[in-house]
C-alpha cells in the first residue's frame, strides 16, 4: 500500500489527531480531525486566525500523532507543514469535511487554510509489533 495512503487511512479510522508543533521553546498540541489528499500530498487544515497557524509559520516542523485504542496501535508523523493557498486546495478540503462550511470556513475567506505535509516520516507503532517507519 502506499505510504502516505496507509497514513491518511490510519488517520481518518481515528477520527481524531494530535499535531504538535512550538512556540518558542515550548511544545504546543491540540486535537484535529482533518485530512485529506489532494494533488498527491497528504493535507491538514487549520483557520489563519489560530495560534496553530503562527506556529507552523515561525516553524514548520511538526509532528502528528494518532492512537487506535481499539487496535493498540498509534502513528507519529514528523513532517514539514507547507502552506498552500490555492483556492483548490481549500476547496478540496472543505468537500472532504463539510462540516468545515458549518463552521464559518470558505474556499474564498482569508481564514482557511490548508498545508501539505512535506518531507514527512509516518512511523507505525503496536503493543504487538515492531514499529515501522515510511516516507512519503
Amino acid at each position: 500500500m502506499d505510504a502516505m495512503k496507509e497514513a491518511y487511512d490510519f488517520l481518518k479510522k481515528c477520527g481524531t489527531y494530535y499535531i504538535a508543533t512550538a512556540q518558542g521553546d515550548q511544545p504546543r498540541v491540540r486535537p484535529f480531525g482533518t485530512a485529506d489528499i489532494f494533488d498527491g500530498k497528504l493535507y491538514i487544515q487549520t483557520g489563519k486566525k489560530k495560534p496553530c497557524s503562527a506556529q507552523m509559520a515561525a516553524n514548520p516542523k511538526i509532528e502528528l500523532c494518532a492512537f487506535n485504542g481499539a487496535e493498540g496501535a498509534w502513528l507519529r508523523i514528523a513532517a514539514v507543514a507547507v502552506n498552500d493557498d490555492r483556492r483548490e486546495a481549500k476547496a478540496h478540503m472543505l468537500d472532504a469535511h463539510p462540516q468545515l462550511k458549518d463552521m464559518g470556513y470558505s474556499p474564498d475567506d482569508d481564514n482557511t487554510q490548508v498545508l501539505y505535509l512535506k518531507d514527512a516520516e509516518a512511523t507505525f507503532s503496536s503493543f504487538t509489533a515492531e514499529p515501522r517507519t515510511v516516507r512519503f
